[in-house]
């Protein structure tokens, strides 16, 4: 038996944006989510970058080549970025996040990529973790415990992201984990977290077998909160298969 990756993604503008700068990747070895931000025409176009880049990641990669993999495929859309930056002035200051989950080959290992406030979650035998670390104003004030993270949810500066790519100097979180069968993954963009409580994540990822129907409902979860950004998903099962 081989472990297999089987995703599937869906996005929405929400019900106040006027349009949609999220952008993501469902494939056979590779799930990414993007966030794009810097104005409408400027954050579109940088989670386009990114999502394009790292796209041609979803293939057959050896275990020991999957970090070096997404790190080039960052690397790569940082300097897209940029040179997109110089091409027009007025994009000055667009970027985007980006979350990325690259499945080994041998169904042995994964490794996940993590830039910005897009989340990965991982549901395992019932009990759902939030995997990737905010690169947040918010998170930081967390981590030196001048707030809790209840506080951090109606902070006046919870939406200011202290990294993404931008065409510049960055740190992306890399991280490998051996994956299980029944191991449901969640990435997402803040549209989806910021709205929508870790628990109710918890229960619909664990009462929605259908992957097309868990990313719908969680979708729609957020559009019932108020959708107030643009919302994405995606819903990645290990399975084993002969």
């Amino acid at each position: 038996m081989t472990l297999k990756l089987r995703s599937t993604g869906a996005t929405d503008r929400g019900l106040i944006r006027s349009g949609n700068q999220d952008a993501f990747h469902a494939g056979t070895w590779l799930v990414a989510v993007a966030d794009g931000m810097g104005g409408m025409a400027a954050g579109d176009l940088a989670s386009s970058i990114a999502m394009q880049t790292v796209a041609p990641l979803d293939l057959e990669t050896p275990e020991d080549a999957l970090v070096a993999a997404l790190r080039g495929g960052i690397e790569l859309a940082s300097g897209r970025i940029r040179r997109a930056v110089e091409e027009d002035p007025e994009r000055q200051g667009m970027g985007t996040t980006l979350t990325a989950l690259l499945f080994a080959r041998t169904g042995s290992c994964l490794a996940l990529a993590h830039v910005g406030d897009s989340r990965a979650y991982l549901l395992r035998e019932g009990v759902l973790k939030q995997i990737t670390r905010d690169d947040t104003f918010v998170q930081m004030l967390i981590d030196q415990g001048l707030i809790t993270p209840e506080q951090a949810s109606s902070h006046p500066r919870r939406a200011v992201v202290t990294q993404a790519l931008q065409g510049g100097e960055v740190s992306p979180a890399y991280a490998t984990m051996v994956p299980w069968a029944g191991d449901r993954w969640l990435l997402c963009s803040d549209g989806l977290s910021n709205v929508v409580r870790a628990d109710t994540l918890a229960e619909v990822l664990a009462g929605h077998a259908d992957r097309e129907e868990c990313a719908r409902r969680l979708i729609d979860l957020a559009l019932r909160a108020g959708g107030p950004d643009n919302v994405t998903v995606v819903v990645a099962d290990v399975v084993a298969e002969d």
